[in-house]
């Protein structure tokens, strides 16, 4: 019904350029965009378990310790890989696979960071680097907020810890 709404606003030739392109539109392959996704997002993760795996077995993590360096060490990855473009070159093969929180928020920044930086470091990246990720730290923050006044609210009335 939207549809409709659209074509009232436009020319017979219009419309009949639109159902043209329309029919001569490849098609999307999203069987294989979903395979791709979801090994390249496994793999992402299966490489961040190894980290964690590593710091627990050499450094004497416990499984809860171990969270913050692994973290660390995907940013820090993440930026290195979008600094060199490499991380790109993984994002147009598996779509959103690369998307996996940590990874692609690290990709997010550093990539408007790096796009910005001919406009100084205070304007350029320290202002615009985060223009992407800001709706990301906005709802994260409010949301571990309104989880943690439910946990307080529940062991207030006596619940679980």
């Amino acid at each position: 019904m939207g549809n409709k709404a659209k074509n009232k606003k436009l020319t017979p030739t219009q419309i009949e350029y639109q159902s043209f392109a329309q029919a001569h539109e490849p098609a999307r392959p999203v069987v294989k965009n979903v395979i791709r996704a979801f090994f390249v997002g496994g793999a992402i993760c299966l490489f961040g378990q190894f980290i964690q795996n590593f710091f627990m077995t050499y450094f004497n993590f416990t499984e809860k310790t171990a969270g913050n360096p692994t973290v660390a060490v995907l940013v820090i990855i993440s930026v290195l890989l979008t600094g060199f473009g490499v991380y790109d070159k993984i994002a147009q093969y598996a779509g959103a696979g690369t998307a996996v929180p940590v990874t692609g928020f690290a990709n997010s920044i550093a990539s408007a960071a790096m796009e910005h930086r001919s406009e100084g470091l205070v304007l350029g990246v320290g202002g615009k680097m985060f223009k992407l990720a800001g709706s990301v730290i906005v709802f994260g923050v409010f949301a571990a907020f309104v989880i943690g006044l439910i946990k307080w609210a529940w062991s207030a009335i006596g619940g679980m810890s």
